[in-house]
């Protein structure tokens, strides 16, 4: 069963887009996602998403996708929300991989924007409709256009969001004018899918974060959360410039690379990308190390090499 929330509030408001962690020789180490999905919980996330972007969702199958939901729910399923990615841009393999989620035991998904086919706002509201309505789990809607080549238009995410099982949008649009508007009339629970923007997106009514530097500092992020919500914006804004490094360290490069390599430098499950990803260079590694540091994220003495942790 999962965890309690609110109706304004369906995930929780702290949830981090988890990697997925590979073996020395590239196979699936769910050993290590259940050890990094306990860690993370334990550092204050309300859920995880599992088979997004940052889980490498283009490079798994959809049986190591079954397996990882499979195993981060036994490690972590009663005390977060399991959210499973089942985003793909053909509409049969997402509703697919919807039914499979449910079945292996997830609490919500995750539908990205079809991506390259460049579909009109149509089939978009076609697409999403056919994903809520595979199975009885809730929907968050993921809008990056940047990725996806094709933005959610806010009269779409409108007719979306009377489907009754859609009931959030994480937002990496990156425009906070079109974001007003459509939570404003939209009425979706609605999550910053963009670190910088955190803070502005819960200006404008946001209630929570979908975070790739949440592997590294997830008690800050609730911190600034809690000290929006208590009406301390100083307070937020404090944390939201102590953070700026960390931010903008965790995307100087891809996001995924940057993360393996984070958790690496902290001893972490996470192990090798990939290809077409592929590691850091021992400059950028160095590089991520001072602004990490920056940030205030305390890492183990450098070592001539980092290990990758089964």
């Amino acid at each position: 069963m999962a965890p309690t929330s609110t109706p304004h509030t369906p995930f929780g408001r702290i949830l981090t887009a988890m990697v997925t962690p590979f073996t020395a020789d590239g196979a699936l180490d769910l050993d290590g996602a259940q050890r990094l999905a306990t860690h993370l919980v334990d550092a204050g996330n309300d859920g995880l998403v599992v088979n997004g972007t940052t889980g490498e969702s283009p490079t798994t199958s959809d049986a190591e996708k079954v397996q990882l939901v499979r195993a981060v729910v036994e490690a972590v399923g009663d005390r977060a929300h399991v959210i499973a990615g089942a985003g793909t841009n053909d509409t049969r393999h997402s509703t697919e991989l919807a039914r499979l989620s449910e079945q292996a035991g997830a609490h919500g998904l995750l539908a990205v924007t079809p991506y390259y086919n460049k579909p009109p706002q149509e089939g978009l509201y076609r697409h999403f409709t056919a994903v809520a309505d595979a199975t009885d789990l809730p929907v968050m809607l993921y809008d990056i256009p940047g990725r996806s080549g094709v933005p959610l238009e806010t009269e779409i995410i409108v007719r979306l969001a009377e489907h009754p099982r859609i009931v959030a949008n994480k937002d990496a649009k990156g425009d906070l004018g079109q974001a007003s508007w459509a939570l404003s009339r939209s009425g979706l629970a609605w999550y910053s899918g963009d670190d910088m923007l955190n803070l502005p997106l819960l200006s404008i009514g946001a209630v929570g974060f979908v975070s790739v530097v949440g592997h590294l500092v997830t008690p800050e992020l609730r911190a600034l959360a809690e000290a929006y919500t208590a009406g301390d914006v100083a307070k937020a804004a404090e944390i939201h410039r102590r953070l700026l490094p960390v931010y903008t360290g965790m995307f100087r490069t891809q996001g995924v690379m940057t993360t393996k390599a984070a958790l690496a430098l902290q001893g972490l499950p996470a192990g090798p990308l990939r290809l077409p990803l592929v590691e850091l260079t021992p400059e950028q590694t160095e590089q991520l190390r001072s602004d990490l540091a920056a940030g205030g994220v305390q890492l183990p003495a450098q070592t001539s090499q980092l290990k990758i942790h089964n």
